[in-house]
């Protein structure tokens, strides 16, 4: 097998450098860019929408060009069909990956964790819309964002314990428990048992569960919401939850005070004043 495929680069097709993303017409996922709010839809429905090879890297490839994006300002990530994302295939992925060597496995394990590093990276706020099923890398695309709703319905399965694997796959170890407790993810990681709605919701995992069929048009609404304020401050604000993990105290008021004159500067923070005078709401620029 050809694990070039997969190893770092951008597709040619991409945008770079400011160039809108609204043209950008991907191979392995659908994407709709409106009003600020870039729709991303797995959309492989008769499979469960699970992940091949090439969908993981163009993923990752489009997660860290949004950082030079100027028409997205937030993330919607969900699934097609009712379902979310079944995982790696396992016609596509796990079974070539048994014919792998050592130095091919670890390419392809450093690559899907470069997609978590590209979501986590990227300045845009991601809601991730789960219904049905969201299983072993669909639970790592869900855990990667910055918000999940979910639905009656949905079932999240860290499940790389059932196949086999080490619960610590694409920074589950680090990130989940910073959800929902350690001692709640290791359970979850330990057992690779279902996470049902109600106790997603419950353990903090999904900020809200909504009905099925209107839990992408909630999602997308959040994200309308947060596009419709101080974009870069949102952005900084990102940056800080996520930086701030491997800091002390002392260290992260210090970052913070750093990050919050940044802000200040902008001509957001300057809107947000002359229009409390005036008693209007703000308007943001994102500037």
């Amino acid at each position: 097998m050809n694990t070039h495929r997969y190893l770092p680069g951008q597709p040619q097709t991409l945008p770079r450098h400011d160039q809108p993303m609204a043209g950008y017409r991907p191979e392995h996922f659908l994407l709709q860019v409106q009003a600020g709010v870039a729709t991303i839809t797995l959309n492989r429905p008769e499979r469960k929408n699970p992940l091949s090879f090439d969908s993981y890297a163009e993923l990752r490839d489009f997660f860290r060009a949004l950082a030079y994006a100027p028409d997205v300002h937030a993330v919607v990530i969900t699934g097609a069909g009712g379902n979310f994302c079944s995982g790696g295939d396992v016609h596509e992925i796990i079974g070539p990956l048994t014919q792998l060597d050592m130095p091919g496995l670890l390419a392809f394990t450093r690559m899907t964790g470069d997609l978590v590093k590209a979501m986590r990276a990227c300045p845009q706020p991601i809601v991730a819309a789960i219904d049905g099923v969201c299983a072993g890398a669909g639970a790592i695309l869900a855990m990667a964002s910055d918000m999940r709703y979910g639905t009656q319905r949905s079932k999240v399965y860290f499940l790389f314990n059932k196949v086999g694997l080490a619960g610590c796959d694409m920074g589950a170890c680090a990130i989940l428990p910073r959800i929902i407790g350690q001692g709640r993810a290791s359970e979850l990681l330990f057992t690779g048992r279902g996470l049902g709605a109600e106790e997603a919701e419950r353990w903090g995992f999904y900020n809200r569960v909504c009905a099925p069929e209107e839990v992408l048009a909630q999602a997308q609404a959040l994200a309308a919401q947060l596009v419709a304020g101080p974009t870069f401050a949102n952005g900084i604000t990102k940056k800080m939850l996520h930086q701030e993990w491997n800091m002390g105290v002392d260290e992260a008021i210090e970052a913070e005070a750093q990050a919050q004159a940044i802000c200040m500067a902008t001509n957001d923070f300057h809107r947000a004043y002359h229009a409390f005078v005036a008693k209007q709401t703000p308007v943001f620029g994102g500037d």
